[in-house]
Parts: structure tokens; C-alpha cells; sequence
């Protein structure tokens, strides 16, 4: 069996990873919906999976929005039930973001910072870029 360039942030039901292992995930992990992070992203009808584009703006007065939106989106898709992969182009910046924020609304971490060492954890190049944690603060303001 091959290596995988993707990783399993919550057991058999949320994966995480770049852009260019979207169908490889949704293909072997049998994932309901694929959540594209990238603020611009093709369309990928053709791909073969269920993706929706939930893009995270760079754009400071729209950013903590498309976080807050892109979150519940994963969340609410976990709580039907869903097996999820999601990815911005690495998946580093976005992606951990949005693992940090999943695992918080989930009660799956009580903190920013226990949330983001269960997600480097899970995959060790995940790299949060200042304006994304700041905004995490907003959108948490009590962990």
C-alpha cells in the first residue's frame, strides 16, 4: 500500500491534507463530502467526489467570516454523520485553521492552543499564520 500525503484528524471521520490529495482520500477513505479551502480554486466538477468550495478569504474584513463559515460547514457535516477530507493547497495554513476551529466546536480541545497541538499532532507541517490565529481568538474568544 502506498503512503498517504493526507492525515486523520478524528478517527474514520475527518481527513485532512493538501489540494492535490483530494481524490486519493475521498477515493480511499470513502469521504461523503471533500470542503475545498483555497480563496480560488478550479472547478472541480469532473473530479469523481462531492466537493464544495468553501473558501477562506485573505481579505482582513472578510476573512473571519469565510473561517466562521467554512468550520460550521465541517461541523455540520460531521453531525449528519459525514466522513469529511478537507484541504486548502498544502495543508498548512487553511486547513489548520479550520482543524483547530472543527476541533473546538466539537469539544474536542478546550483551548487555541491545545486544539493546535492535537491538529500538529495529527500532521506536523500544519503552520497557522498570525491573521489566522488572531481570528481563531475572535471567533473563540473563551478557549
Amino acid at each position: 500500500m502506498q503512503s498517504k500525503n493526507y492525515d486523520e484528524l478524528i478517527k474514520k471521520r475527518v481527513y485532512i491534507g493538501g489540494a492535490a490529495d483530494a481524490s486519493a482520500a475521498a477515493e480511499n477513505e470513502q469521504t461523503d463530502v471533500v470542503f475545498d479551502l483555497r480563496s480560488e480554486s478550479d472547478d472541480s466538477s469532473a473530479a469523481g467526489y462531492h466537493r464544495i468550495h468553501s473558501p477562506i478569504t485573505d481579505d482582513k474584513e472578510r476573512q473571519d467570516e469565510s473561517v466562521k463559515n467554512s468550520i460550521h460547514q465541517v461541523v455540520h457535516a460531521y453531525n449528519e454523520g459525514k466522513k469529511i477530507y478537507f484541504h486548502c493547497g498544502g495543508g498548512s495554513n487553511r486547513t489548520g485553521t479550520v482543524a483547530i476551529g472543527t476541533l473546538l466546536s466539537l469539544n474536542m480541545a478546550s483551548s487555541i492552543e491545545e486544539a493546535e497541538r492535537t491538529a500538529k499532532e495529527v500532521r506536523p507541517k500544519i503552520q497557522v499564520k498570525p491573521e489566522m490565529k488572531e481570528t481563531l481568538k475572535r471567533l473563540y474568544p473563551n478557549a
